[in-house]
């Protein structure tokens, strides 16, 4: 009886434990662009671009993320390839990038590029607060680190590389 009172004892624990782990989300925009060819709808990332998504990698050098996501844009991707070969993906809304994240990588470390009209909408999605009103066509510097527990989400807002308004 003493071993079945353990036994069920250590299966509440366990499970506690995994119900109770946190999520680790990082969102970044994409890095510059080249924008030497308007026509270009799927333009790689510019020289200061490149820099940046080095200053990138500089700046999570000790995080160690088990995916990253981009969209199929080359400069999402290319944001990340320095830190990891993300998963690209094509989401309808935010709210079904949240749902892979949370039934594929619940208690992980994750790194999503998105674009400045989608990275507001994506920490609203995993339940954090709005940060900053809105991110402009030249704010490349932010990152945004979520922890998500369940549907809450912290936010912490921080600056990566050189300020893009000097």
């Amino acid at each position: 009886m003493k071993r079945l009172i353990f036994f069920f004892s250590l299966c509440l624990l366990v499970s506690t434990a995994v119900l109770a782990q946190n999520t680790e989300v990082w969102v970044v925009r994409h890095a510059e662009k080249d924008k030497s060819n308007p026509e270009d709808k799927d333009p790689n990332l510019s020289d200061e671009g490149r820099i940046r998504a080095g200053d990138l990698a500089t700046f999570l050098k000790n995080v160690k993320f088990d995916v990253g996501y981009s969209t199929a844009y080359k400069r999402t991707h290319q944001t990340l390839d320095s830190l990891i070969i993300p998963k690209v993906i094509n989401y309808t809304d935010p709210k079904s990038l949240v749902d892979s994240v949370k039934k594929n990588y619940s208690g992980k470390t994750v790194i999503i590029a998105a674009h400045s009209n989608t990275v507001l909408g994506i920490i609203e999605a995993f339940g954090g607060k709005r940060p900053m009103e809105m991110l402009t066509d030249d704010d490349y510097d932010y990152i945004f680190r979520l922890t998500v527990k369940d549907d809450k989400a912290k936010v912490k807002k921080d600056q990566y590389g050189r300020p893009h308004h000097l």
